[in-house]
């Protein structure tokens, strides 16, 4: 494994154990499909690609998708199943120092659930094109959600990169 796709801690990093049973249980509904097999080629973030990808729901949850087509817009969540779990602190590879896991929207997290507001290209049956994701191909789908500009645009939002506000 190169070092650009070791998801194990990095110097400087701190890790800690996970509780030995679950909170809560979830099902994944579908699987994303992306150009990406490893994290070293993965965006940052979604708005870093313009590349067309695809959100597979499984057959049980395609009824779930009845009108999706009416938003031009969705929030996914997805599981970041290669992702770290331990890690409290991290240490960004563009940052001086270290950072908390919760300052960030780095995959490696406790629960590593990602987000992304994504474009609705089109639907065909249980699939959806989209543009706008950031990770890895085959990643477990949690839940699809209409954007609503009107509810979930936050413009004056700001982040103190440095957390020293």
């Amino acid at each position: 494994m190169s070092q650009d796709d070791d998801f194990g801690p990095r110097p400087g990093e701190e890790s800690v154990a996970l509780p030995e049973r679950f909170d809560a249980g979830l099902h994944f509904i579908g699987r994303l499909r992306t150009p990406w097999t490893r994290r070293a080629g993965c965006p940052k973030n979604g708005t870093q690609s313009e590349a067309v990808c695809t959100a597979v729901v499984d057959p049980p949850y395609a009824p779930a998708l009845q009108d999706i087509e009416g938003a031009s817009h969705l929030i996914l969540l997805y599981w970041m199943d290669r992702a770290d779990r331990t890690l409290v602190r991290q240490r960004p590879r563009h940052a001086d120092g270290s950072r908390g896991t919760f300052s960030l929207r780095s995959p490696a997290r406790p629960n590593p659930i990602a987000l992304a507001v994504v474009e609705l290209l089109g639907r065909e049956g249980d699939s959806l094109r989209v543009r706008g994701l950031d990770c890895l191909d085959g990643t477990p789908l949690l839940d699809i959600k209409p954007y609503y500009a009107t509810t979930d645009a936050r413009p004056q939002a700001t982040v103190d990169r440095a957390g020293t506000r």
